[in-house]
């Protein structure tokens, strides 16, 4: 028998936009939640994606320290690249 710690809903949902080649590039945009928790994400996320268009290696990197600190904070992430991801 494993044991399984119950899971806690999320304090905020997030979908981070991409917005085309010119800067800024991204947009947080909070869909529900704690307000103060999403504005200290969106600090954060504009601080690791502010130059980095998705084809930019450095991209991938940071999307993952992103991912991480979502989880960390207990946020429902989600990403509107513009494309469909499955097919790249």
């Amino acid at each position: 028998m494993t044991d399984t710690a119950p899971l806690e809903a999320p304090i905020a949902h997030v979908t981070i936009v991409y917005l085309g080649p010119v800067a800024p590039h991204w947009e947080v945009r909070g869909i529900a939640g704690d307000r103060k928790a999403i504005d200290d994400f969106r600090n954060r996320v504009a601080a690791r994606l502010v130059l980095l268009p998705p084809h930019d290696p450095q991209f991938r990197r940071n999307r993952e320290r992103v991912q991480r600190d979502a989880e960390r904070e207990n946020i429902a992430l989600g990403w509107d690249l513009g494309y469909d991801e499955q097919e790249s």
